[in-house]
């Protein structure tokens, strides 16, 4: 490994991996509180085992669907197009070298036809995913700007961002919709059940939010470690928010369904990403923290966490479910 590709790793950021831990308590919390109750009402007889093995069932459903769909759901919505090598040579090149800096399968390239410029990575995992560009991205910014803002989708791959945000996201957006599409029947005699479906909404809600801008902090920190440039992601982040701010309304609209997965939402003020500022001094914070060159081993992964809290979660719905078996016999 040459000189250049040798970087130094900077420490922990414990606050953050703190939220991310409390945040991942509170989601297995708010999975719990969805899971457990149809088999305790079947335990004491009050609900049949096809409507309480049923529920938990279709849950279960509706969350591999979505989690299966990720990629693809993305790339419709974006108009991503897949582009190879021929195509693309150098972008290619970018994506292998990252990719290789951070220990994980070299990711599809895919253009979007866009003049704003952003980018974001989707995929369920690291050996299933994609990184968009839009032509804006590679028009507008320098060559180590766009490398820098690759690496920080990279980290996104790496730290399977994808996983993570299904798992996050998947509570507020069922409910979310089970809301929307409930009938006044529903309303009028099921009005506790409603009540109680909202503030779990807006419980999940806060949680996916959370989530969702800890991880940019990781995926920012992942990218330094990466290139170890942390002044080419700043640079890149103001000229993406300066261009968000020149562009249309008319024209942030066909690309507004991708906001949140991009590395700067359409909407600057949106809850799913930090403050820029915030993004900002947190980079020229770790810029001070870098010290003599030391090759990293992967990306900055605070998603760990979360990691550990969905091993947690899915044994203790085994147990809950063995349980039930149990009893059922």
């Amino acid at each position: 490994m040459t000189a250049t590709m040798k970087r130094t790793a900077c420490g922990r950021d414990f606050v953050l991996s703190a939220r991310m831990g409390v945040t991942t308590v509170l989601l297995c919390g708010l999975y719990l509180a969805a899971f457990v109750p149809p088999l305790w009402l079947f335990h004491e007889g009050i609900l049949p085992a096809k409507f309480a093995f049923g529920f938990d069932a279709v849950v279960l459903l509706l969350f591999v669907l979505q989690y299966r769909s990720l990629d693809g759901m993305a790339l419709r919505a974006s108009h991503a197009r897949i582009v190879e090598d021929a195509e693309a040579p150098k972008l290619h090149a970018v994506l292998e070298k990252l990719a290789g800096l951070a220990d994980v399968p070299k990711p599809r390239a895919a253009v979007i036809e866009s003049e704003m410029p952003n980018a974001f990575a989707a995929g369920r995992n690291p050996e299933r995913s994609t990184i968009a560009v839009t032509r804006g991205l590679v028009e507008q910014l320098e060559t180590q700007e766009i490398e820098a803002v690759l690496a920080h989708e990279i980290s996104h791959i790496a730290n399977r961002d994808g996983a993570v945000m299904t798992f996050a996201s998947f509570p507020a957006v069922t409910l979310r919709e089970a809301i929307r599409s409930a009938p006044w029947k529903v309303w009028v005699f099921g009005f506790p059940l409603i009540v109680l479906a909202c503030i779990f909404y807006v419980v999940g809600l806060g949680i996916m939010l959370t989530i969702s801008r800890c991880r940019e902090y990781t995926a920012d920190r992942g990218a330094v470690l990466l290139t170890g440039a942390p002044e080419q992601l700043m640079s890149a982040l103001q000229k993406i928010a300066g261009s968000i701010s020149d562009i249309p309304s008319s024209d942030l609209r066909v690309v507004s369904q991708m906001s949140a997965l991009f590395i700067l939402p359409t909407n600057l003020r949106a809850l799913t990403h930090p403050p820029l500022e915030q993004r900002l001094a947190r980079l020229a914070k770790i810029s001070r923290e870098l010290g003599k060159p030391k090759p990293p081993l992967r990306a900055a992964t605070a998603t760990s966490n979360l990691g550990l809290g969905v091993t947690a979660f899915v044994v203790v719905f085994v147990l809950v479910v063995a349980v039930g078996l149990l009893v059922l016999r």
